[in-house]
């Protein structure tokens, strides 16, 4: 065995172990790497919980949900069911990570400068503004008319996941379209969180959590750049939004916003930083210079991308695959004898279901033709009428962010239910129109 062969294991290890073990994971990493088995993870979840809801076993799902939790100290104690720990609690982490996403793209992607982000922009505005319309046309003066926003949102997962199962025949500008679709979505589903979701603010808990982002802002200027320090200053942020009234998953997107997008060595300083280090590491003998060196080196290697960056790397896969299934397993279990579709519940069943299916296409179809015509946008020539129709179409994928303003615009009771029932309906009928349409016009490309 020659010493470069050698290694590549580790010291000490069983080859015949370690071969076996990476014949067993590296297919696993490839497929977590694609974007739509975090798609496809959800739906399978999605159908778990619509199943065990409707089940022998139905009880269970709810007393599961209703599972007491939290923290006590002598008299006081804060306690909260679990399923407020996953809606408000884990979900903070999801909103942390679209605060992330937000702040890159507006720093250096698709949404960095006007004319990037017009198209985007155009298409955005139009797959939010026809769907609210059309919910509300149905809706108005009836007791579902709260729920106008829910057909609003784009779930990312599921988009993108269909766009990766037409493979290449799909252009990857499509897929920065759609990407920066869904980012100006959830900057606009936060907005109407935010605004219209949010009952009487109490003063004292803004003072909280202006106290919080106080602390964030000191210690990014002092340049402390360890993300476990922001978890104390962070939490105030949580506990002040709630203790105001306002939703207190937005504090993820707030502490999002604030990240550094800038790195502090790049790739040229870690390169620099990096050698330096290694020509002045000691030949052998003083254990203290060595490891001094390798954190030199450690430190290059962290600083090498943004703290953003860094962030959305490491989170993202337990958001993806952790934090939205669990979301979905405690939010798409729809009691369908719960469901009405007569009455009041069948308008806003039409309406999330058109809303998503018809509002989100024709939203963004119509909204990016006006835009281009107008001379407001540029679209780009690998583009085409096809390929924005086939971003509309999985756009009306809501799911999670749906689901989410569900929870917050109806009372727990019949019309949630049928709500429920309508996103999982439309997110579906969205998935398979856009596959369908995919496959019926676009063709592979080399």
């Amino acid at each position: 065995m020659s010493e470069a062969s050698a290694r590549q294991i580790p010291p000490g290890a069983w080859r015949a172990a370690h071969d076996a073990a990476a014949r067993l994971i590296s297919p696993l990493q490839r497929v977590l790497a694609i974007e739509a088995t975090s798609g496809l993870l959800l739906v399978g979840v999605a159908v778990i919980a619509l199943v065990w809801a409707n089940s022998p076993w139905a009880s269970s799902y709810a007393y599961l949900w209703h599972i007491e939790l939290g923290v006590r100290f002598d008299s006081w104690q804060f306690t909260r069911p679990l399923h407020f720990w996953v809606n408000d609690g884990l979900m903070t982490w999801f909103f942390f990570v679209v605060g992330l996403e937000i702040r890159r793209e507006a720093y250096e992607g698709e949404l960095a400068g006007l004319r990037r982000a017009a198209l985007p922009a155009a298409a955005a505005i139009g797959g939010i503004l026809v769907p609210a319309a059309i919910y509300a046309a149905l809706n108005v003066g009836r007791a579902g008319a709260a729920g106008w926003a829910v057909p609003m949102a784009t779930d990312i997962a599921f988009a993108i996941g269909v766009l990766t199962l037409l493979g290449p025949r799909v252009h990857p500008s499509l897929r920065m379209l759609l990407l920066a679709l869904a980012v100006i979505d959830d900057v606009a589903a936060i907005l109407v969180i935010a605004i219209f979701y949010t009952d009487g603010i109490a003063l004292y808990g803004l003072g909280i959590a202006a106290a919080g982002v106080a602390g964030v802002l000191v210690m990014r200027m002092i340049g402390l750049r360890l993300p476990i320090a922001y978890l104390v200053p962070g939490l105030a942020v949580w506990i002040g939004l709630y203790r105001a009234g306002v939703h207190p998953t937005l504090a993820g997107v707030l502490l999002g916003l604030m990240t550094p997008v800038r790195p502090w060595f790049g790739r040229s300083g870690f390169a620099a930083a990096t050698q330096a280090h290694l020509d002045a590491m000691p030949e052998a003998g003083d254990r203290d210079a060595l490891f001094e060196r390798l954190a030199g080196v450690e430190r290059a290697r962290r600083e090498a991308v943004s703290p953003a960056e860094r962030l959305i790397h490491v989170l993202h896969p337990w958001v993806a695959f952790a934090i939205m299934p669990l979301f979905a397993l405690a939010n798409a279990g729809v009691s369908l004898g719960a469901a009405s579709l007569s009455g009041d519940g069948l308008y806003v069943f039409l309406g999330i279901v058109l809303g998503l299916v018809v509002g989100k296409p024709l939203g963004v179809v119509v909204a990016t033709w006006i835009a281009t015509r107008t001379g407001v946008a540029t679209r780009p020539d690998e583009i085409d009428g096809h390929g924005i129709v086939l971003v509309g179409a999985v756009a009306g994928i809501g799911f999670t962010m749906s689901l989410f303003v569900a929870q917050l615009a109806f009372p727990a009771g019949p019309l949630l239910e049928t709500a429920k029932l309508a996103i999982l309906v439309g997110s579906a009928a969205a998935i398979v129109v856009g596959l369908g349409y995919g496959l019926l016009t676009t063709r592979r490309r080399d």
